[in-house]
């Protein structure tokens, strides 16, 4: 299974931003509703918390909607010493 990378530029987004930003759901509004009806994977377990964090590295899983995704933060990037 390929796994669509989000790049992100903070440390953290949450699950609802995530699925805003992939355009799952249109409003952030929608995040509970979609998340009561749909099975939403956090690295292998199921999560229904729209507030919580997806950090660099965390893998999130939507089958009913196709949806593989990978989070990278460009924070750690800004950090990596030569």
């Amino acid at each position: 299974m390929a796994y669509e990378n989000i790049q992100i530029e903070e440390e953290y987004i949450t699950l609802a931003q995530l699925l805003k930003l992939t355009t799952i759901i249109s409003s952030g509004g929608m995040a509970k509703p979609f998340l009561a009806q749909n099975d939403v994977y956090l690295n292998g377990e199921l999560e229904d918390r729209r507030g919580k964090k997806l950090y660099d590295g965390d893998e999130i899983d939507i089958p009913e909607v196709d949806g593989h995704f990978k989070i990278y933060s460009m924070i750690t990037e800004w950090f990596i010493w030569d």
